[in-house]
């Protein structure tokens, strides 16, 4: 119906840090780029009440289907969306992410983002494409309706599939059963795949992802008196031939989640670029006299990370770690209730059947863009082999691309939506028009 050479099927995975979009049957998405959005209130300077009261309505849309006050709320704010848009400071432009703890909370903001990856990325019209979208594993049904809704209603478009994210990675290894680990921005998720459905009953969630690693970074940057200027924020002017002095330039009128999301975007690449994961459990004595690693920053300072490039990807194993970095008293909590990712793939396979876990144990493939850590497979992999069952033979998968592993959704949506054989799985325009939004449920088990 929708395969061949005529109409090439689009797909979109919006994570919780990246949005990537682009052709199916292509390698890699055509665009990558964050899934915040900046946003400038446009009520009166200064009537703060009125500027909360439309946000407030805003973030309450998604359960609304007649919103009168949040049609007037968006109406009072402008929205720039994209690297080029964010990269760009602006007088009381806060910076928002549609997306909290895998839910979506401001349908609006993901409305901008859909529009932007189609008509200012991709350069395409909705109507003239199927769409297959990439959702969490454990996406609501409400969710999933209001999701068919605004494709259906606002965009035209012809046809719709939602797909869960651990099985578009499962069938991005060639695999139709395998236990996928998925360390993205907002958390890490453990689902099993079996027969190309993922089993519900099976799925383990955990707060810590990038963001969270990212936050813990900054918070020991900041413990050894390290000033984060972010590039808005000053210039550089030669005083001599070679010689630059830095000149801080002050905008009072910037906000605070501006100011945070370009300092994060700064402690993000100093995490992927010195960070890796320790071959055993991080102890503090031991790398107390590792070698420093330098690491320059914009402004133009040197600065040395130690022990901390070892200590912040050990979290993803032992979550109590961060009861010890200064800064992350509100995240005290967290450990209690959230294993290290050992615990979590052993939990999720012991949830499934005895028949399956065999082949669970010998397939875990690693997926996202925080799995793409240097040394992550490898450590997994050993303290798996410690914990299992003794017949269990452990197999930890990941690409040795990394592009390929921060992709790995997307990469599968692309394959899927390009078979022949998945041509009948559409969710038409017809359809929805003859049985309702409901029907989604029956057609994206």
């Amino acid at each position: 119906m929708y395969g061949g050479d005529e109409v090439s099927a689009i797909v979109i995975d919006l994570g919780s840090h990246t949005c990537k979009a682009g052709y199916a049957g292509e390698d890699a998405p055509k665009a990558v780029f964050p899934s915040v959005v900046g946003s400038i209130d446009q009520t009166e300077a200064g009537d703060d009440t009125k500027s909360q009261r439309a946000s407030d309505s805003i973030g309450e849309r998604s359960n609304d289907s007649g919103q009168t006050e949040s049609e007037k709320a968006k109406s009072r704010r402008k929205l720039y969306v994209g690297c080029q848009a964010l990269g760009y400071r602006r007088d009381h432009m806060d910076v928002a992410s549609p997306i909290k703890d895998g839910v979506v909370v401001d349908w609006d903001i993901v409305d901008n983002i859909w529009d932007h990856a189609f008509r200012e990325r991709l350069l395409i019209d909705p109507k003239e494409h199927p769409m297959l979208l990439a959702e969490p594993s454990s996406n609501s049904a409400q969710q999933r309706e209001r999701t068919a809704e605004l494709m259906f209603e606002k965009y035209k478009v012809p046809a719709l599939f939602l797909a869960k994210n651990a099985v578009l990675t499962s069938f991005a290894s060639g695999r139709a059963t395998s236990l996928v680990v998925d360390s993205g921005g907002g958390s890490t998720t453990v689902a099993a795949v079996h027969d190309g459905y993922v089993l519900q009953k099976a799925v383990v969630t955990s707060p810590i992802g990038g963001e969270f690693l990212t936050e813990c970074m900054m918070k020991c940057l900041e413990n050894k008196d390290i000033v984060l200027r972010p590039r808005y924020s000053f210039k550089r002017k030669e005083v001599r031939p070679g010689e630059f002095q830095v000149v801080d330039l002050d905008f009072p009128n910037t906000t605070e989640s501006y100011k945070l999301y370009s300092q994060r975007a700064i402690v993000s690449d100093i995490k992927e670029s010195v960070c890796r994961v320790p071959d055993t459990p991080y102890d503090e004595s031991s790398y107390a006299n590792i070698p420093m690693t330098p690491y320059e920053l914009p402004d133009g300072q040197t600065i040395e990370v130690g022990a901390d490039r070892f200590k912040i990807p050990d979290i993803l194993f032992n979550p109590s770690i961060v009861q010890t970095i200064p800064g992350m008293e509100k995240y005290a909590k967290v450990p209690l209730s959230t294993r290290g990712l050992p615990q979590m793939v052993i939990e999720s396979i012991n949830k499934c059947d005895v028949d399956i876990r065999r082949e669970l144990f010998s397939s875990i493939l690693l997926a996202g863009g925080t799995a793409s850590m240097q040394q992550l497979k490898e450590r997994l992999e050993k303290d798996l082999i410690e914990e299992a069952p003794q017949a269990a033979r452990v197999k930890v998968l990941a690409s040795g691309n990394s592009t390929e592993r921060r992709f790995s959704v997307w990469i599968g949506g692309s394959i899927l939506a390009s078979l022949g054989s998945f041509q009948q799985m559409w969710f038409s325009k017809m359809e929805y028009e003859e049985h309702g939004v409901s029907y989604i449920q029956r057609k994206c088990p």
